[in-house]
């Protein structure tokens, strides 16, 4: 993608229609190209369906589930079993080969770092497209499958759940209420990758030297996809994929779209002018192949739309922010989270920016008269995530979190992946080349290349 085709047009818009009432669905929302006239359920393929594909699919089994397509029958035996009518593939370009007209849309929750060629093929055929995040892996396919999306008209959703929460919507709505005055520093943390599945046994090391065999349940050169060619091992899959930067995205990219959400929308941050990290990575055979066990990124918004510049700095690893005395005394921090720190009181939610949203000092949240509602709600809240992307599928109205919002989301937070793989450095961000204007090893980073034979 050249500079001119990768600017954007602004992407902000706040709020985030309400689902209508589903019955018949229009001939002119679903239907695509040989398919006859739909009925009120949409037909749906899913690609990478063991893990969170499979809680995917759970969430959308009102739908009519027709084919699933995963590389590894281990992972994807549970979803295999719970619908046994869906056709089977291993290699989602032969599902797409064979039977492109069967389906309306599709579920993309596959390892980072095949995100995006599945998300590609789904845009060149124009089926509505739900993709977990992070969007890809990398700040480039990101901006593309953005791009894409705008280009195919289709309905889109990324899989951070929380955005379809009340409770972002209500700190949305105190923020623009003024509850605790300008906001300049932001902290956000996670517990990962110490702590919860898939990181239990989360991978800080060099690549293994040890060739076993490979499961013959697993289609290895297919797991690989677009990544640079390396035997299998053990170590990379089924559940600690995101500990390799080959592969995954880390804490940051795993929970930073769920974990900054909330800054993001309701601080409208856009791009940040610069971003810094560091971490506890020190030998250069390990940092250059796994994550670090725990890191801090420091990002740098300028003022915007009347807003004061905002510092956001990003910790994981259960490092956790300091706490401001004034406004918190004696009270513990959870384990993933944020805090907006404002002139009067800070405000903090939960992982997700859903759960453990509330005011501190104690006294701001006794007096505080909270707004009336002025963003919609989504019916469900966050468990009602994917079924708001099922019904804008249907109706045509835009989704919560379609990708016009998720890809300049995850790209934000991949910019802290990249800066913690050149750590120490402070690089600065050219949003609309999609580049970093002052390290060159940063933008074979941005833009990383495929392995022979794959491509957008």
């Amino acid at each position: 993608m050249d500079s001119e085709k990768s600017s954007r047009r602004g992407f902000m818009k706040k709020g985030a229609l309400s689902a209508a009432a589903i019955t018949i669905v229009p001939n002119t929302v679903l239907s695509q190209p040989g398919r006859t006239a739909p009925s009120d359920k949409l037909d749906i393929a899913a690609v990478g369906v063991g893990g969170r594909g499979g809680d995917d699919l759970r969430s959308a089994e009102s739908e009519n589930i027709v084919a699933l397509c995963d590389v590894d029958d281990r992972s994807a035996a549970r979803s295999f079993s719970r619908f046994p009518k869906a056709k089977r593939y291993k290699d989602f370009r032969v599902m797409f080969d064979e039977i492109p007209n069967e389906f309306d849309a599709v579920i993309v929750a596959t390892p980072d770092h095949c995100h995006s060629v599945v998300s590609s093929q789904v845009l060149q055929h124009k089926k509505h497209l739900y993709s977990e995040k992070p969007l890809c892996h990398s700040i480039y396919e990101t901006r593309f499958i953005t791009e894409a999306a705008r280009k195919a008209g289709v309905i889109t959703q990324m899989g951070n759940q929380g955005h379809s929460s009340d409770e972002i919507r209500m700190l949305c709505e105190w923020i623009e209420d003024g509850v605790v005055g300008e906001i300049r520093e932001v902290y956000a943390w996670s517990d990962r990758p110490v702590g919860g599945d898939p990181w239990s046994d989360f991978m800080v090391k060099a690549r293994p030297k040890d060739t076993p065999p490979v499961p013959s349940e697993l289609d290895w050169d297919l797991w690989l996809g677009p990544a640079q060619y390396r035997p299998y091992h053990p170590d990379y899959c089924p559940t600690t994929w995101r500990s390799w930067i080959a592969f995954g995205t880390g804490a940051i990219g795993d929970m930073g779209c769920h974990i900054m959400d909330p800054a993001f929308w309701a601080l409208s941050l856009g791009a940040p002018e610069y971003v810094e990290a560091t971490s506890t990575h020190y030998e250069e055979a390990v940092s250059s192949e796994t994550y670090p066990r725990a890191a801090i990124v420091r990002y740098h918004f300028p003022a915007r739309n009347g807003r004061p510049p905002v510092n956001l700095t990003w910790s994981d690893g259960r490092l956790l922010p300091p706490i401001p005395a004034d406004y918190i005394n004696g009270k513990k921090l959870g384990g993933n989270g944020a805090m907006f720190v404002g002139e009067k009181g800070v405000i903090l939610h939960g992982s997700h920016g859903a759960g453990g949203l509330r005011l501190e000092p104690e006294s701001l949240n006794r007096e505080y008269k909270r707004p009336p509602a002025k963003i919609p709600r989504v019916p469900g809240g966050q468990g009602g995530h994917m079924q708001d992307w099922i019904r804008a599928c249907k109706d045509g109205k835009p989704s919560s979190a379609s990708f016009e919002y998720g890809g300049p989301l995850t790209e934000m937070a991949l910019l802290g992946v990249l800066a913690m793989q050149v750590k120490d450095e402070r690089l600065y961000w050219d949003e609309a080349k999609c580049e970093i204007k002052n390290n060159d090893r940063a933008n074979r980073i941005v833009k990383p290349e495929f392995r022979e034979g794959w491509t957008l």
